[in-house]
C-alpha cells in the first residue's frame, strides 16, 4: 500500500471502531474515475478491521480528522475481496480521501457512541437544508434563469409549449427525462445517449425507452407530480425540484441529503384517465 498525506493535523489517529465522515474518490491508474462522494453523499461508516493487508482500512490508521491524503492500494489484493468493475486494467486502486469529522469510541458505551453519532448526523442534515434555499438562489442567479416559482417553492421553465388540456392527476404520461446535480453531473436518464454522454455506466439489464408515469402513484417524487399538471403532450420543460419535494433528509444514491435537483423533461404523449360515470340516485 502507497499513500501520500496532502493535508496533516495534529490530532489523534483513526482507529478500528471510530466513526469517520469522508469524502473519497477511487480511480484507475490511467485516472478514469470509479466512483467519487465529493458532490454527493459523504461516507458515514465504523472504521473495520482491515479486510487483507495493505487494504484502504489499513491507510486510515495513519490519518486525522482534518487529513486529506492519496492511498494506492494494489488491485489483485482487493479485488479478491469485491468485485472486479468491468474492464478495469491497472495495477493499483487509487483513493483520493478527506477525512471531514472522526467520532472516537474509547471508553464510551454503545449507546453514548451511537448517540453521539446521532447527534453529528443531524447536525449535517440541518446545516445542508440551511444551505439549500441560498444555493437554489445562486445557481438561478449565476446562470441567468428565467423561472417561475409555485407556490410549493417548485422552480420551472416551460422551454417548448404542447398542445391539449393540462395532465391531470390519474393520467398516463410517456415521457422522457434527464436529472442532473447542480453541477452538471448526470445522476439518471431514460435516454441511453444522455447516459453514454456523461460517462455514467450503461445498465445492460435496463431498456432506455421513455418512462410511463402514473400521476399521482407514489413512485414518483412530489416534484414531478406538481410539475407535470403544468405540461399537455408535446410540452419540454425544465423543473428545479428542492429536497423536500425530491429525496429530502435522506438522499438517495449520489444525491446527498437536502439536495436540490434539476429534471429536464419531455412529454410525449398522455394516456388520460378513464373516468366512469355515476351511477343515478332514485
Amino acid at each position: 500500500m502507497l499513500y501520500k498525506i496532502h493535508t496533516h493535523s495534529d490530532g489523534p489517529k483513526i482507529q478500528v471502531g471510530n466513526f469517520i465522515n469522508i469524502s473519497a474518490r477511487g480511480k484507475t491508474d490511467n485516472d478514469s474515475v470509479l466512483f467519487s462522494t465529493y458532490d454527493s453523499h459523504p461516507i458515514f461508516t465504523v472504521v473495520p478491521k482491515p479486510q487483507f493487508k495493505g487494504d484502504v482500512f489499513t491507510a486510515l490508521q495513519y490519518l486525522s480528522e482534518g487529513d486529506s491524503a492519496t492511498i494506492k492500494v494494489l488491485a489483485d489484493s482487493a479485488f479478491k475481496v469485491q468485485v472486479r468493475p468491468k474492464g478495469f486494467k491497472g495495477k493499483y486502486l487509487t483513493y483520493d480521501i478527506k477525512v471531514c469529522k472522526v467520532i472516537a469510541k474509547g471508553q464510551l458505551t454503545d449507546v453514548e457512541f451511537q448517540d453521539k453519532i446521532e447527534a453529528y448526523v443531524d447536525g449535517e442534515g440541518d446545516k445542508l437544508k440551511a444551505e439549500e434555499p441560498g444555493l437554489i438562489s445562486r445557481y438561478i442567479s449565476d446562470d441567468h434563469l428565467k423561472l417561475t416559482r409555485t407556490t410549493d417553492s417548485l422552480y420551472y421553465v416551460i422551454n417548448k409549449p404542447g398542445t391539449g388540456v393540462n395532465i391531470a392527476p390519474g393520467d398516463t404520461v410517456i415521457m422522457n427525462y434527464t436529472g442532473k446535480l447542480f453541477n452538471g453531473k448526470v445522476f439518471d436518464s431514460s435516454i441511453k445517449e444522455e447516459i453514454v454522454r456523461s460517462k455514467m455506466p450503461v445498465d445492460p439489464t435496463r431498456q432506455y425507452t421513455p418512462a410511463r408515469i402514473v400521476v399521482g402513484e407514489k413512485l414518483i417524487i412530489p416534484g414531478w407530480y406538481e410539475g407535470l399538471q403544468l405540461l399537455n403532450k408535446g410540452a419540454s420543460a425544465t423543473f428545479i425540484v428542492p429536497s423536500k419535494l425530491a429525496y429530502g433528509k435522506s438522499g438517495i444514491s449520489i444525491i446527498a441529503p437536502y439536495t436540490p435537483i434539476i429534471f429536464e423533461i419531455t412529454v410525449i404523449d398522455v394516456h388520460r384517465m378513464i373516468k366512469m360515470p355515476v351511477p343515478a340516485t332514485k
